[in-house]
């Protein structure tokens, strides 16, 4: 009989482990889940970022990709950051694109119209495929943040480069 109830206190004590265990595992479960609740997914757009492909640019080109589709959104939100007479290939995007200038002076031009002077606080609807570039101007750097919507609908189609003749033949309005 003493051994049956040693026996059964051993059983006791190991189902009390067992289920302190497992108290512990829940609350720990629970306070992981509690502090995922309390993170947010906040980035920044003010960084650099990664040097452009010189293959769709010309000059020194930043680029940081704030929002992209693989991260659940149907769009691609960037800040490209052009140094003086950087700028893009001639381009296109199948669903549009829009850009936010946030900071200096840059360029403009959708094929067979002038060059357009872009500055701090203008916005750039530029419609769908049209053929167009952008970039900082002759002696500024310009900073946009560039968005494609509905990017499950888009293709971006990249051209060729644009000609030194081109990008200088913006003609001020003096």
């Amino acid at each position: 009989m003493q051994t049956l109830k040693k026996l059964i206190m051993k059983q006791k004590s190991r189902f009390l482990v067992l289920a302190i265990f497992l108290l512990a595992a829940a609350f720990e479960s629970q306070a992981q889940i509690n502090k995922k609740d309390m993170e947010y997914n906040i980035t920044t757009f003010t960084e650099e970022g990664v040097r452009a492909p010189k293959e769709n640019f010309t000059g020194t080109v930043w680029v940081n990709m704030n929002v992209k589709p693989d991260e659940g959104y149907n769009t691609n939100i960037g800040t490209v950051t052009f140094e003086p007479n950087a700028r893009t290939n001639w381009h296109k995007h199948a669903s549009g694109q829009i850009l936010f200038v946030i900071d200096g002076i840059g360029y403009y031009q959708e094929k067979g119209k002038p060059v357009q002077l872009i500055k701090k606080g203008d916005v750039v609807k530029i419609p769908k495929n049209v053929v167009h570039w952008h970039g900082g101007s002759k002696e500024n750097e310009m900073r946009h943040i560039a968005l494609v919507p509905e990017y499950d609908k888009d293709k971006t189609e990249w051209l060729e480069p644009v000609s030194d003749a081109d990008f200088n033949s913006y003609k001020s309005e003096k």
